[in-house]
Formats: structure tokens, C-alpha cells, sequence
């Protein structure tokens, strides 16, 4: 009960006390008072009394009021974006304590920044790795097994043979696309901007869903880490559709919403599948988390989902 009392309620509360009891005291003690008290007496203790408690009051209040409001703004910074500060007052017991957390504040943000920066090359580093092992390693196998059933179907040809190469040829091709999902050369080498168009082309391409893009002209140049996060969500936002969605039309935008960047992904689809945390929504949970923003994903009215990822971009 006492800890939801503030700081000053408390130490009025204390001081009160000790006032009435000191009051008590002088009052009613015989090594004080010659004889007992009148009433008269009794009164004027009393008012002196509450004189006092009132005084305290007024004054322990405004004693600790900028500590009550310093704890009230490190509450809501806590809360609040990562960017958000305490407010410095001019002068007063507070203002270096509201430095000191500000200095606080900005080196856990450079901290969080730079975890998040590693946590994504971590990430990307290893994406790389086994697209080149899926390359490198299982594409030249069944490019090699691909050339010996060539050979054996010129030597005897058979349905047999020719099916098995289809099969082989299509392993191939499946292995071929999933490393290049896994490492992204277009948004290296060409940008976001053609690499969100890349993958609505890879969409129409492989389900002859329509796709509207659009994209805002003139965003502000994004950081690569911001840049790697709008592509993988829009490409797992796109892949979700192409799985569950049975849509047959996608609408796509990027913009810039106030000082966040947005991607929305809209399609005209089933809605969200049960249990839809676990076809992909969690991972762009998590990488959005990863640079301060945050996923939104809703069913929109007359059917279908709607997914954006907002990401705060810092004021050129």
C-alpha cells in the first residue's frame, strides 16, 4: 500500500506525524508542562499544528516536484519511441540527473542499433553461405546428373529418361530460385526500388497474380539495414500470398508516413490462415523489431490481408 503512495505523500505523511506527536508531546507530558493544558491552549497547539503540516506540505511538494516529474517522463521514455528523450529544465537538483539519463538513454540506443546492425549481417551472412552451398554444391550436382541423362537419352532414348531429366531439370530450377532468395543481388546491385519490382514480376511469373506496385518518388535514402528489412518483408508478405492466399490481385506501395518509412502488402485472398503466426509473420516480427519498427497485419474489409511494416527513418 505505502508503494503506491509518491514520494512526497510519503514524506508528508512522516512529517505529520512527528508534528502531532511532538504536539502530543508538549501537550501532555508533565516534565514539559507545569500544569494541564486549557483549552484555550489546546487550540492554539492544534492550529499551530495544522499550520505546520500545511507548511510541510506546500514545501516538501514543490521540493520534490521536478523528481516526480522526472520520474513521470523516464516512464514514458521507457515507453515511449526509441528516440524519445526527458526533457532538461534550465536549472534545478534535476537537471544533471536529466543529462546523465539522456547520455544513458543514447548509448543503449547505440548499442540496440549496433546489436541490431550485427544481428542482420549475422543473418545475411549466413543466407549467403547457403545459397552458395545450394549453388555451388547441390546446383552442380544435378547439373552434372542433368548432362548424364542427356547423354544416356541420346545413346537409348526412353519416356523414361525424358521424365526423370524433366524432374531433375525442375529440382534444379527450384534449387536455383531459393538461392536466389536467399541472397538478394538485385537490391545490391540495383536498389530497393527494382528490387521490389523484381519480386511482383517473380510473383506474376509464378502464379499470374495481378500486381500493383507503387512507390512513392523521392524516399529519402534509406540505411542498408532498413533497406534488407523492407525487401525480406515484402518478400515473405509476397511468398504468404502466393502459398495461402489464392488471391488474384496484390497491391504493393511504399511511401513515407509522417517520419516512417511504410510497406503495405494487400491482397484480395482468403484473409489469414489459421495459426498464421507460423507461416512467416513471426520472422517479420522479428526483423522489423530489429530496426525499431513494427508489423500490422489485419483482414481487410470485403476480404483478403493487409500487411505494413512502418520503420522510423531519422530526419535528413
Amino acid at each position: 500500500m505505502a508503494s503506491d503512495l509518491s514520494l512526497s505523500t510519503r514524506v508528508i505523511v512522516i512529517n505529520g506525524l512527528l508534528f502531532a506527536a511532538g504536539t502530543a508531546v508538549l501537550a501532555l507530558s508533565p516534565a514539559t508542562v507545569s500544569s494541564q493544558p486549557v483549552l484555550s491552549e489546546s487550540v492554539v497547539l492544534l492550529v499551530g499544528l495544522a499550520v505546520m503540516i500545511v507548511a510541510n506540505s506546500v514545501l516538501v511538494r514543490r521540493a520534490l516536484r521536478p523528481l516526480e516529474r522526472l520520474r513521470h517522463q523516464l516512464t514514458s521514455a521507457a515507453s515511449a519511441a526509441p528516440e524519445e528523450r526527458v526533457a532538461v529544465p534550465a536549472s534545478g537538483v534535476t537537471r544533471p540527473v536529466s543529462v546523465a539519463v539522456n547520455d544513458l538513454l543514447e548509448r543503449i540506443d547505440d548499442a540496440q542499433r549496433a546489436s541490431a546492425a550485427a544481428a542482420l549481417a549475422a543473418q545475411e551472412s549466413e543466407r549467403s553461405r547457403i545459397a552458395q552451398e545450394l549453388h555451388d554444391g547441390v546446383g552442380q550436382s544435378l547439373t552434372a546428373v542433368l548432362l548424364e541423362l542427356k547423354l544416356l537419352s541420346e545413346s537409348a532414348p526412353s519416356p523414361s529418361l525424358d521424365r526423370v531429366r524433366d524432374g531433375v531439370r525442375a529440382s534444379l530450377d527450384e534449387v536455383r530460385s531459393v538461392a536466389r532468395t536467399l541472397r538478394p543481388h538485385v537490391l545490391e546491385d540495383l536498389g530497393l526500388r527494382s528490387a521490389l519490382a523484381a519480386l511482383t514480376q517473380d510473383l506474376f511469373g509464378s502464379t499470374r497474380t495481378h500486381v500493383r506496385r507503387g512507390i512513392m518518388p523521392g524516399l529519402p535514402d534509406l540505411p542498408a539495414d532498413v533497406e534488407l528489412v523492407v525487401f525480406r518483408v515484402a518478400q515473405e508478405a509476397l511468398t504468404n500470398v502466393a502459398r495461402h492466399a489464392e488471391a488474384t490481385t496484390v497491391e504493393l506501395s511504399l511511401g513515407m508516413v509522417g517520419r516512417e518509412i511504410e510497406l503495405r502488402v494487400t491482397d484480395d485472398g482468403h484473409g489469414l490462415p489459421r495459426g498464421a503466426e507460423g507461416t512467416g509473420l513471426r520472422g517479420m516480427r522479428e526483423r522489423a523489431a530489429l530496426v525499431g519498427g513494427r508489423i500490422d497485419v489485419a483482414r481487410r474489409d470485403g476480404g483478403g490481408t493487409v500487411a505494413a511494416l512502418r520503420v522510423p527513418v531519422a530526419a535528413p
